[in-house]
């Protein structure tokens, strides 16, 4: 995680989730908390949808939010490791990007159907039931959902029931393919937006894996990836924005904001820390002015 400093904040967030799909606060919530923040700028970048675009653009625009619609697109890249792709001011009335977004949702009612019984045989009953108390829709089903139900129920605690559960090789991990990382880009890209590789340190990728990725990526047609991210270290920061600057990344930020009592996240939605001067910034291609900030 990383820790902010009030004299190093700018008010904007290019990533972050709302009910649409894995968020606990439905969209009007998010935007409100948004404003009370500070913030100024906001992507709403709901898993594997744009189904929350409209009502966030609409009331951005009563609150006097700039908001840009954005998606984050799960992807199976390099046989079997997950990966999320950030796209940025995508048209949300793309049939082409809408149709393939679908499809992706899908899969994620028997993704979860299997998690709960991986779960149950480790004697955790009732899982996507409970799960299911923290979706509205069945679609938008994620292991965010169960993360939250491992930890209300005491099987887990805050954010640990990835690491005791539902990451890779634990007892309620399910294998499921997602989208092809040129198939995702591709679809932000003829959509009118920029692709961003998400919260990259997460991955627990090696710094030669991670240029492998970040190859693949640009041949794809992808243009930047998160240095600032919740799930980053100061030491992540330092690290991944030097591997934006040695591969020419446009750095981009995000809170990746879920749920306001995930405590041990540190940035708020809305606000994050500057990108490194050092860096190309995301913000040049969304024409956002940060001289207009003050």
């Amino acid at each position: 995680m990383i820790t902010t400093s009030a004299s190093n904040l700018i008010p904007v967030d290019l990533h972050c989730h709302s009910t649409n799909s894995d968020g606990a606060l439905n969209v009007i919530q998010l935007l409100d908390l948004v404003k009370s923040n500070g913030g100024k700028y906001i992507a709403l970048t709901d898993h594997d949808t744009v189904d929350g675009i409209n009502e966030a653009k609409e009331y951005a625009s009563k609150i006097d939010l700039c908001f840009i619609p954005g998606v984050e697109i799960s992807v199976t890249w390099d046989k079997n490791n997950l990966v999320h792709i950030v796209g940025l001011n995508v048209d949300h009335t793309n049939k082409n990007l809408i149709n393939n977004l679908n499809n992706l949702r899908d899969h994620r009612l028997n993704r979860g159907l299997k998690i709960a019984e991986k779960l149950a045989k480790v004697g955790i009953p009732n899982a996507l039931e409970g799960a299911m108390q923290f979706c509205s829709n069945p679609k938008a089903l994620s292991r965010t959902h169960f993360n939250r139900f491992l930890v209300q129920n005491g099987y887990a605690k805050p954010g640990k029931a990835f690491e005791k559960f539902l990451a890779h090789g634990k007892p309620g991990y399910v294998d499921q393919k997602w989208a092809s990382l040129e198939d995702a880009v591709s679809w932000i890209i003829q959509s009118g937006g920029v692709a961003v590789i998400a919260h990259p340190a997460r991955y627990g990728f090696t710094r030669s894996k991670l240029i492998r990725l970040i190859n693949d990526f640009k041949q794809a047609g992808g243009l930047g990836i998160e240095i600032i991210s919740s799930s980053h270290s100061s030491d992540d920061i330092i690290h991944i924005a030097h591997i934006a600057t040695t591969e020419n990344l446009y750095g981009s930020i995000g809170s990746d904001f879920h749920n306001i009592n995930e405590s041990y996240k540190q940035i708020l939605v809305g606000i994050n820390p500057q990108i490194p001067d050092k860096c190309l910034s995301i913000l040049d291609v969304l024409k956002i002015n940060i001289e207009n900030f003050n």
